[in-house]
């Protein structure tokens, strides 16, 4: 039986505000806006994309609970999302030049992934890595 591609996964993130959101998204991580609405004076949905790595998010009245704040054992599961990236070297250096504030910096990690985290502005934290390269 062939299988049908799958081209992406997009994480569905609630927001506070979602042009604050995009702006962001835009501004500070270089992702391209590819949907705001449902109109231009309502912006309650929103899209980002980058590459491959797409987020959706949303305004639905109620506060955003990321991963990291709750009740989970050491943070040991505080991701809300991981962007695989294969030179996160480079994207870390990108991101320095964009004055992006980093949660945990560029490193190898306990997981065997070798990558840096970023708040956005609701909270969420985003991992940008990729596995890595066995010795």
């Amino acid at each position: 039986m062939n299988k049908t591609e799958i081209a992406g996964i997009a994480p569905f993130f609630i927001v506070r505000n979602v042009p604050a959101a995009l702006k962001f998204y835009r501004d500070i991580l270089g992702f391209d806006i590819t949907f705001q609405g449902p109109g231009d004076d309502d912006i309650f949905f929103g899209i980002v994309q980058r590459g491959g790595a797409m987020i959706m998010m949303k305004d639905v009245g109620v506060d955003p609970v990321p991963n990291y704040t709750r009740d989970i054992k050491q943070g040991i599961a505080r991701w809300d999302a991981y962007l695989h990236v294969p030179d996160p070297d480079a994207l870390a250096a990108e991101f320095l030049l964009r004055n992006v504030e980093f949660f945990q910096p560029l490193s190898n990690n306990d997981d065997g992934l070798r990558g840096f985290e970023v708040k956005d502005a609701d909270g969420y934290l985003l991992y940008f890595g990729r596995p890595q390269e066995s010795s």
